[in-house]
């Protein structure tokens, strides 16, 4: 009997479904993705930061600034114009700024780093009799500026 009803079905496609559109994204030209979307505005503050022509000032200047031994401008620099250097094909009057800043406060920070550990961890055991001489915690005494020795 199954099958003289399904022989008698004017529609012989088996899908129940009417839409033949197999996405089930009812809109496709939209696309919620942030890594693909590129940014309308170089800084983190969007409309209310800088435009672009200013952008390049400023990126310009922090990167600069930041040889004069100031690799906090780059870290400024980096976060400031984080959508730059978030998307590589964004902007690229600013990226190279951005991208050498990052890049510059990298070295700083891992130079910066390096050397402390080494003192905190190495210390005495490290450098030796040379210690004394390094360390700066006696520099009162040694120049007899304390009352108590």
């Amino acid at each position: 009997m199954e099958a003289q009803s399904q022989s008698n079905n004017p529609n012989p496609n088996p899908n129940p479904n009417p839409n033949p559109n197999p996405n089930p994204n009812p809109n496709p030209h939209r696309n919620n993705s942030v890594a693909s979307s590129m940014p309308l505005w170089p800084t983190i503050d969007g409309p209310l930061g800088l435009s672009e022509e200013e952008s390049v000032g400023y990126a310009r200047r922090f990167y600069t600034f930041g040889f004069a031994l100031l690799p906090l401008l780059w870290a400024v620099n980096c976060f400031y114009f984080w959508p730059v250097l978030r998307h590589s094909h964004s902007f690229p009057r600013i990226r190279p700024y951005v991208v050498g800043s990052a890049i510059g406060f990298a070295v700083c920070a891992t130079l910066l780093s390096s050397w402390s550990l080494t003192f905190a961890i190495g210390g005495e055991r490290l450098f030796g009799p040379v210690w004394d001489q390094l360390v700066m915690y006696n520099l009162a005494d040694r120049l007899g500026l304390t009352g108590w020795s």
